[in-house]
C-alpha cells in the first residue's frame, strides 16, 4: 500500500503539539508496517531524523506552506497533483488539511476546533482561513480522528457529521518525561528559583491558555506565602495584550514569576518534575498534553474543569473555575498540602496508563484502515 503524508510540521529543533504527534505516531508506524511505503511530503528540505525507515521516500513540495494562501497553493496544487503522480492509496494529513479536489481517499486529524469557539487567538487571516476551510476538509474528507471524545463530538455538533465517521486517536507523552531524583530537582529549583518551591505552567502563551488568570490567582496566593513561592512560565509569547499585560504590570508580585520563553523538551522535562504543580488553567483543549506530562513526571496538577480536561485527567486532577482566579488562588492554597499532592500523584500514576505513543499509533493505524475501506 502506498500511504502519503502530510509531513510539513516535522521541523528540526521546532516540534509542536501537532508536530510531536506526527513525529510519535509516524515512528511507530512505519516501523510496525515495513512492507507498505509511505511518502512523506515536506515544503521544505527535510532533516533525516524524519526518515525514519527505508520504507520512508521523502518528497519537496513547493511552496513553503506558512501562510493561508501559501496552504492553500501547497494542498490543491502541489499535494494534489503528487497524490495522483504516486498513485497513493491513502493520505494522512496530522493537522487536518486535505486537498478538496482529489480522489485520493483522505484522513484528516482535527485535533480540536478552538478557532471555532473564539476569536482573538490567531491572525485574521488564519481565523478566517481555518473557518472557512476546515468545515470543507471534515466534510470531504473519507474519515476524520480527533484527540478525545470531547473533541469527537464537537466536530460532530459543529460541522453537523455523523459521529461514527471520526476516530478518537488519543495523544501520548514524551519519553523525556518521568520524575527526576530529588537531588537532580534541587539542582534545578537552585538554577531557576533560587532554591524556593515553584508552580509550573506550561503552554505557547495565546489568549485561551488563560495566563491572566493564573497571575491574578498567583498574586492572591503570594499575600499569604511565606516559603518564597514562584511561578515559573513556559511557553512562546505569541500573544500578549489586553488583559494579559495588565495582569503582568499591575501585579505585587511580579518580581515572583519567571518568563522562561519556550524550553525544549529535555529542559522542560527537569523543570516540570522539580515543580510543586502545573497549573493549567485553559479555557479551551481538544486534549492538553501537558497535563499528561505532569502525570508521567509524577507532578500534581490543577486543569480547568472545561472541555477535554476532565476527560484526560479522571480522578488525577484538581478542577477549576478557569474563569475564577479566586478559584484558581484557593485550589493552589489548597494543593500545597503534601498528602493531597502525593495522592494525586499517586492517581496520576493510573490514569496515565491510558496513554501511550504506542497505542496512539495503534488507533492512527486502525483509523487510516478504516479510511482505506471507506473508498
Amino acid at each position: 500500500m502506498r500511504i502519503a503524508v502530510n509531513t510539513r510540521l516535522l521541523l528540526p529543533q521546532r516540534l509542536d503539539g501537532i508536530g510531536w504527534f506526527t513525529c510519535e505516531t509516524l515512528r511507530r508506524m512505519v516501523a510496525a508496517h515495513p512492507d507498505d511505503e509511505f511518502y512523506f511530503f515536506f515544503d521544505r528540505r527535510p532533516s533525516m531524523e524524519f526518515i525514519f525507515s527505508r520504507n520512508v521516500h521523502p518528497v519537496v513540495l513547493c511552496p513553503q506552506a506558512r501562510h493561508p494562501v501559501l496552504w492553500y497553493l501547497f494542498f490543491e496544487w502541489s499535494v494534489r497533483r503528487k497524490l495522483d503522480e504516486i498513485h497513493a492509496d491513502v493520505f494522512l494529513s496530522p493537522d487536518g488539511m486535505i486537498p478538496l479536489h482529489s480522489s485520493v481517499p483522505s484522513l484528516a486529524v482535527i485535533h480540536d476546533l478552538n478557532f471555532e469557539h473564539a476569536s482573538g487567538n490567531l491572525k485574521r487571516s488564519h481565523q478566517w482561513y481555518m473557518t472557512h476551510f476546515f468545515p470543507r476538509f471534515a466534510k470531504k474528507a473519507a474519515r476524520l480522528a480527533t484527540v478525545s471524545e470531547y473533541s469527537r463530538r464537537d466536530i460532530a455538533d459543529t460541522y453537523h457529521i455523523d459521529v461514527d465517521k471520526i476516530d478518537v486517536v488519543y495523544n501520548g507523552s514524551h519519553h523525556n518525561y518521568r520524575p527526576h531524583s530529588e537531588a537532580q530537582n534541587a539542582v534545578v529549583r537552585q538554577r531557576f528559583t533560587q532554591g524556593c518551591p515553584y508552580i509550573i505552567f506550561v503552554s505557547t502563551i495565546l489568549k485561551r491558555k488563560n495566563l491572566a488568570n493564573l497571575l491574578l490567582a498567583f498574586d492572591k496566593v503570594k499575600e499569604d506565602d511565606n516559603s518564597g513561592l514562584k511561578l515559573v512560565v513556559v511557553g512562546s509569547k505569541v500573544w500578549w495584550k489586553d488583559e494579559l499585560a495588565a495582569a503582568y504590570d499591575n501585579m505585587h508580585h511580579r518580581d515572583d514569576v519567571i518568563m522562561m520563553g519556550r524550553a525544549d523538551s529535555e529542559l522542560l522535562s527537569l523543570l516540570m518534575s522539580a515543580a510543586e504543580m502545573l497549573v493549567y488553567p485553559s479555557y479551551f483543549e481538544g486534549f492538553g498534553i501537558p497535563i499528561l506530562e505532569a502525570m508521567y513526571a509524577e507532578v500534581p496538577v490543577i486543569a480547568s474543569s472545561t472541555t477535554s480536561m476532565p476527560e484526560v485527567g479522571g480522578d488525577a486532577v484538581l478542577y477549576v473555575d478557569p474563569y475564577s482566579p479566586d478559584d484558581i488562588a484557593a485550589k493552589i492554597a489548597r494543593l500545597r498540602d503534601p498528602h493531597l499532592r502525593a495522592d494525586l500523584v499517586s492517581r496520576g500514576r493510573e490514569q496515565r496508563k491510558r496513554y501511550s505513543w504506542d497505542r496512539t499509533a495503534g488507533l492512527l493505524w486502525q483509523s487510516l484502515m478504516n479510511t482505506v475501506e471507506a473508498r
